[in-house]
């Protein structure tokens, strides 16, 4: 008897991918890196799939995604590492307000030393005025 070559086909057995491994800790993760908008383009996807690419230099990242056909469309974003803000404290926000006490009380001393010469050149002449017998209203 010759074994029959479609025997396969009748009696179907689940598909193994010898790349699937038994996952036995925690799963394995990578960042895959391209160089530039050539290496985001020449990486190759299957239809309606989707990767973020790292860019070598570490300022970009690649968005890359096909449709059904396989066309892709690569988007570049920009990216900066993260600057944490500096937490509040009382001490802090006293050294703040009393800057900003001091920003205003400066402004206010410039406006009273502009008024003030004009108030006394107002005032001379109001004097100037009454040594004449002028007497201003």
């Amino acid at each position: 008897m010759y074994p029959n070559p479609y025997a396969q086909y009748l009696n179907p057995q689940p598909a193994i991918n010898p790349y699937q491994g038994i996952v036995t800790g925690a799963p394995q993760m990578q960042v895959t890196k391209v160089n530039g908008e050539g290496g985001a383009n020449a990486f190759s996807m299957g239809p309606n799939s989707s990767a973020l690419l790292l860019d070598a230099s570490g300022t970009m990242i690649w968005a890359v995604t096909t449709d059904g056909a396989g066309y892709k469309t690569v988007m570049p974003y920009d990216i900066l590492p993260h600057k944490s803000q500096e937490k509040l404290t009382y001490e802090g926000l006293e050294s703040r307000i009393k800057r900003l006490e001091d920003m205003i009380n400066d402004r206010h001393i410039e406006a009273d030393k502009r008024g003030g010469h004009e108030r006394k050149s107002e005032d001379a002449a109001d004097q100037a005025g009454d040594e004449r017998g002028e007497n201003r209203a």
